[in-house]
């Protein structure tokens, strides 16, 4: 089947986060992460449908979603997981803060490494727990674990270590064995992993596919809470459907107990997209990944121009964590802003002296928005 990513709707058009930002303005908007490609043609059939029937009444996540996802996971990702594991849930930032609430009490601490998506850093709070944190390194090109300092870092009340994996902002898809060892290190510290993989559909390099830590043996799996959503991968991320893998049966219920009365339940809408994106989504998904390998190609090789950033390259996502630090930017978000091109700030991720770059977008945007983000490094 053939797709057009080149082409995509006019989103100032209709109300929205990401091109409302600088409404009225002439920035182009490579900032949160969402696309700006239209979903895959079968979700938006399955939504006619289910618009067309008129009726929308409360309703639950039917077994055929749940069959769906189970089949999904382990054609995907090769993890075989059974349905009733599976706690539908309205996005996975609900999910996060979820983990917080039901592991520990108030005054234990959540561990996580920087930079990273910025609400990680928010819920242990929002929850009376403690942020506890030390920042990845970036070694040869490559973001990796300093595992001296995690270490160092996890208290004897630390209960909780909060993972995204693929990883937000900087694009790694981690390996089995640095799996391992985070999966060693919660077993001897008696710590639940709560491992965001919202963006398990979006490894690029085919040599280092998607492997959920759950799927690691029976051990990990009973202290995990694996968030995941079709909102990344198809692009319907409003459509607001998430759901946990939960395998330890006390730790689920635990973890449903602190969604009643708060949670709500998840848009119809959403359920239907999730199912027809899981069944039939697969051609559009690959098709996808051609396209964000050659942006990512475009960004690595754009940066490399530009004096004073550079990058490392995405092995997942469609997000490029860009340094600036060596190009003396008091605020770079704020700089290539001026210069028309809306990125979101590293100091938002822990990690000031950078910007997130999303080249989910079409390569006519992508390919202005990088030479005037050039043009106004070299017109200073």
């Amino acid at each position: 089947m053939q797709f057009d990513f080149d082409r995509h709707p006019d989103r100032r058009q209709v109300p929205g986060e990401k091109w409302g930002r600088y409404a009225g303005r002439d920035v182009l908007p490579l900032w949160v992460a969402d696309m700006d490609f239209s979903a895959p043609p079968p979700v938006l059939e399955a939504l006619r449908r289910r618009l067309d029937h008129g009726v929308f009444g409360y309703t639950d996540a039917p077994p055929s979603l749940a069959e769906a996802v189970v089949e999904g996971l382990r054609r995907d990702h090769d993890w075989h997981i059974q349905p009733e594991w599976l706690v539908w849930l309205p996005g996975v930032v609900t999910g996060f803060n979820l983990a917080c609430r039901a592991v520990g009490e108030a005054g234990d601490s959540v561990f996580t490494a920087t930079p990273v998506y910025p609400p990680f850093l928010t819920a242990p709070e929002n929850s009376g727990r403690r942020l506890v944190s030390c920042a990845l390194v970036e070694r040869n090109g490559r973001w990796e674990w300093d595992r001296a300092a995690v270490e160092a870092a996890i208290e004897p009340r630390t209960r909780v270590f909060m993972l995204c994996n693929p990883h937000n902002p900087v694009g790694r898809a981690f390996d089995r064995e640095e799996l391992r060892w985070i999966a060693d290190l919660a077993e001897s510290r008696d710590l639940v992993v709560c491992s965001d993989e919202i963006h398990c559909g979006l490894v690029l390099d085919a040599a280092r596919p998607h492997l959920p830590i759950a799927a690691l043996d029976e051990r990990i799996a009973r202290r995990s809470i694996t968030l995941m959503a079709p909102s990344k991968t198809w692009n319907i991320p409003a459509l607001y459907c998430a759901f946990a893998v939960i395998p330890d049966a006390g730790l689920r219920r635990r973890y449903q107990r602190e969604m009643r009365g708060i949670v709500p339940h998840v848009n119809v809408m959403g359920l239907v997209a999730a199912e027809a994106a899981y069944r039939h989504g697969g051609p559009w998904r690959a098709a996808l990944l051609d396209y964000l390998r050659d942006n990512r190609e475009r960004v690595l090789d754009a940066v490399a121009t530009m004096p004073g950033l550079r990058t490392t390259r995405p092995e997942a996502t469609y997000l490029a964590w860009i340094d600036c630090r060596d190009a003396g930017l008091d605020d770079p978000a704020a700089f290539f802003e001026a210069g028309g091109v809306g990125l979101s700030d590293g100091r938002a991720f822990g990690m000031p002296g950078f910007v997130r770059l999303n080249f989910g977008c079409s390569r006519a945007t992508l390919d202005e928005a990088l030479a005037r983000m050039r043009r106004a490094l070299t017109a200073r």
